[in-house]
């Protein structure tokens, strides 16, 4: 259950009980809403439903000792819960803000409330947490071959660093940066709302916990110098033309010893002038002769980076079949691999001999009785 959630609802109101009812008038109470609102006895109400899923989860905390106190406590400490915008007496509020819920870090009443909620968790409240360093995107062009196999390849990048002339404190060479007097170093002050105390970033050193009373000139007092790096990425094998490669932590570094963080490789493929993907097949276009294609044969496939397969075509294969080799493809990320999907094309020839011109002559008047568009023709008379 989220925070929110122990401040707005009421749970001795959902169960029609006082906030001192033993738990033997609380389980009363649930068994008898329970049976007045289950789906069983309300098929299609919907606002049924929504009170059964409301008594269940009053009853889910109200039953249990440990989380009764806690959310007895939560709703002490806030005098009944928040309502609205304008709690009663209080001061107009965004709850998004209290509970820490837009997206700022630390700060919110989330994080006062962490004694009660996460008990046993840690004892301590971190007060400057390290910041997490940007995600950085780039690009990589591999050949083929290299997206079937892997590659290991360098990659220079430009990111900010610790600048290296004053080793990241921001102060000039031969001075040193002094403790924030407004936040005492931690980098967080206190600032009092409407009798609550919440920590926000120091203004005077901007979150730092240090004043640079003489800028670095490199970095102008920011501690960050843009620097260049060359580091190895490894592009797995089976990788795909658009594919994003994620590197952890290889991205920018992060701030007061957060963590660095990520890479992201976008990788373009180089086509190959024989061989093609699809999925985890390659593909491969061999041409035949048309005694081949007519006959059958043995036909030599290539496979990519091997020695070449042989392939038996069968006899009356048509232009354009596709046999299936299997084992001849991609990698997969199971360690098996997919297969090679050759197509065979009929090769005609763009010049003959008098003997083969002479052969030719004699198959077609052998065929003439063979009437390979008749069937076309015929069908093209018809309504469809």
């Amino acid at each position: 259950m989220s925070t929110k959630d122990y401040l707005e609802k009421d749970y001795y109101k959902v169960l029609g009980v006082p906030k001192d009812a033993p738990a033997a008038d609380i389980k009363k109470a649930y068994r008898k809403l329970a049976r007045q609102y289950h789906p069983d006895a309300n098929k299609g109400d919907a606002a049924a439903e929504e009170k059964f899923k409301e008594i269940s989860e009053a009853y889910d905390v109200l039953s249990d000792d440990k989380r009764r106190k806690e959310y007895d406590e939560a709703r002490s400490l806030f005098g009944g819960g928040f309502r609205g915008n304008n709690p009663a007496g209080g001061f107009p509020f965004d709850l998004g803000d209290l509970l820490g819920n837009t997206g700022g870090g630390a700060g919110g009443l989330g994080d006062i409330l962490g004694g009660i909620f996460n008990r046993g968790r840690t004892g301590t409240t971190q007060t400057t947490p390290g910041r997490r360093g940007a995600d950085v995107e780039t690009e990589a062009t591999i050949t083929f071959m290299q997206s079937i196999d892997g590659v290991t390849i360098p990659l220079r990048m430009t990111s900010e660093h610790p600048c290296r002339a004053c080793a990241g404190t921001g102060a000039k060479t031969g001075t040193t940066p002094r403790v924030c007097p407004n936040c005492s170093g931690t980098g967080q002050v206190s600032r009092n709302q409407g009798g609550f105390a919440f920590s926000e970033p120091c203004r005077e050193c901007k979150g730092r916990g240090l004043v640079v009373d003489e800028p670095c000139p490199t970095c102008h007092g920011s501690g960050r110098a843009a620097s260049t790096r060359t580091l190895q990425a490894r592009i797995p094998s089976g990788v795909r033309d658009g594919m994003r490669i994620r590197l952890k932590g290889k991205g920018a570094p992060g701030e007061r010893g957060g963590p660095a963080g990520d890479l992201y490789v976008v990788v373009h493929v180089r086509p190959h002038r024989i061989f093609g993907r699809d999925g985890d097949n390659l593909t491969v276009t061999v041409p035949v002769t048309y005694p081949e294609a007519v006959l059958g044969a043995d036909i030599k496939v290539p496979v990519l980076g091997g020695m070449p397969v042989t392939v038996k075509l069968p006899a009356g294969s048509a232009n354009g079949r596709t046999l299936r080799v299997r084992g001849k493809g991609a990698p997969r990320k199971d360690a098996t691999r997919g297969d090679l999907l050759v197509t065979f094309e009929v090769a005609v020839p763009t010049k003959l001999s008098e003997a083969a011109s002479a052969a030719l002559e004699k198959y077609r008047d052998a065929t003439a009785d063979h009437d390979v568009r008749g069937e076309l023709l015929e069908a093209a008379k018809g309504e469809g």
